[in-house]
């Protein structure tokens, strides 16, 4: 997966970092920036005045229902979650959609928003792996429960995109290599694109959506100032996704997303070898995380 490939034009396309770093200038095996170098700057895409915000890796997951051992659809399914890994650094933002799915890009789906928050902020895949693993617990009604580990719908690579007076999420797979019934279900195409608005923590919630008051985020001072009195901004910059809490809402089927963002996202082809779920997250490798990423079928 090239974290570093969501270029900014067409004329500057970089690869998979580390192992696939590339330009379309043809600098084959240019090395990947480490996480200890300075954040890359914002690059103007090739239709003046978009620039991308950043750019990295993008991993899907699923966790099934309580005691269910053999998902085969939504209704089996009790968290997903979208992993972002921006490129040149060490931060890995373990993101909860709410209605367990993407909001849908077109046709009966446009315009559709899905609302979400940055459930975890993980600095290492050892975290993250932990918190998607399974775990065995006791209640005082039924006895003990098996919360069952987290499985891969997904992963490829994506890139944050000003776009006008917005911010656009763009993104594209590289496994598996063509979207099935898994996917289907969660509504992960083959190449997707959202507006993502940041909620103002001050600002009140309809009953019933939106985080208690103790899980809400706590920015610091210069972005929470951003917001003055509005209600909603753009994920500009990039940095509001990096504060457990921070709520959201992802738009499917804009004009704003469906625009030419000039970028190119080049995904590469991935096989159990390459894949970074299980190369750089140290997922195991079994069935139920083989199938679904790489067939796109429950197991």
């Amino acid at each position: 997966m090239a974290s570093n490939r969501a270029g900014g034009s067409k004329g500057n396309t970089t690869g998979k970092a580390g192992t696939k770093a590339r330009s379309s200038a043809g600098k084959a095996g240019a090395k990947a920036r480490s996480a200890k170098e300075t954040k890359a700057p914002v690059q103007e895409a090739r239709t003046g005045g978009d620039a991308v915000l950043e750019r990295g890796d993008v991993f899907f997951f699923y966790r099934p229902n309580l005691d269910e051992t053999s998902p085969g659809g939504i209704l089996d399914v009790r968290r997903f979650h979208v992993v972002l890994r921006p490129e040149g650094g060490d931060v890995l933002r373990m993101i909860t959609v709410g209605r367990k799915t993407l909001p849908e890009t077109g046709g009966e789906g446009d315009g559709q928003n899905h609302w979400g928050f940055v459930d975890r902020v993980f600095r290492s895949p050892d975290d993250l792996r932990e918190a998607l693993s399974g775990a065995t617990y006791e209640t005082d009604t039924v006895g003990e429960r098996e919360l069952p580990p987290a499985r891969p719908a997904g992963e490829g690579v994506y890139a944050l995109v000003r776009h006008g007076r917005g911010t656009v999420l763009a993104y594209a797979l590289e496994l598996p290599e063509e979207p099935g019934e898994v996917q289907r279900a969660f509504h992960i195409e083959a190449e997707g694109r959202y507006v993502l608005s940041i909620k103002n923590p001050e600002v009140g919630s309809p009953s019933g959506i939106g985080l208690d008051g103790d899980r809400k985020v706590d920015f610091p001072e210069p972005l929470r100032e951003r917001f003055g009195d509005r209600r909603w901004l753009p994920a500009d910059p990039p940095e509001f996704l990096d504060h457990e809490g921070a709520e959201f809402v992802l738009i499917g089927g804009r004009v704003e997303a469906d625009a030419d963002l000039g970028i190119d996202l080049e995904p590469q082809p991935e096989d159990e070898k390459s894949a970074e779920v299980f190369k750089d997250l140290h997922l195991e490798k079994s069935e139920r995380t083989i199938k679904p990423l790489f067939e796109g079928t429950w197991e």
